[in-house]
């Protein structure tokens, strides 16, 4: 049987945090003094739950950034009218919506289909279509 001396004995030794040495202004300073007392916290308490509310946040802005990004990209590339090709006539298959006046277009109901560069297709109802013909008196006027 092995013999247990006093040092192994002992608990392993938990390490302490490390110290962190900062020059600040006197009204950062003043600043982070009145939190702690305000909190009933001391200064390093502060100065630590900053530092890690700090890095959290700045994790989650640049996450949050780069998708706001690639949305609104997406947003810049998705199909307008100036996107199309040309327009075909259809009956809808499924239920859509005007891109031009939001009207309500049902399954069975006639519409023009854009023709487009990219993979969503723009639909417009037939009173929009119309408005684009070159047989349209107010196109003409203009």
């Amino acid at each position: 049987m092995p013999k247990t001396t006093k040092a192994s004995a002992r608990k392993p030794r938990q390490t302490k945090d490390k110290v962190l040495q900062a020059r600040i202004p006197e009204e950062l300073d003043e600043e982070l003094r009145g939190r702690a007392e305000k909190l009933g916290l001391s200064v390093s308490t502060v100065v630590r739950n900053v530092l890690f509310n700090t890095f959290n946040l700045v994790e989650g802005v640049v996450a949050d950034s780069a998708q706001l990004a690639r949305v609104f990209k997406e947003t810049e590339t998705s199909n307008s009218e100036a996107d199309v090709i040309g327009w075909q006539e259809a009956v809808l298959n499924l239920n859509g919506i005007c891109d031009t006046c939001n009207a309500i277009l049902k399954t069975g109901q006639r519409a023009a289909v854009g023709v487009p560069a990219q993979a969503r297709p723009v639909i417009l109802c037939l009173d929009c279509l119309a408005s684009l013909s070159d047989d349209n008196p107010a196109k003409k006027n203009t």
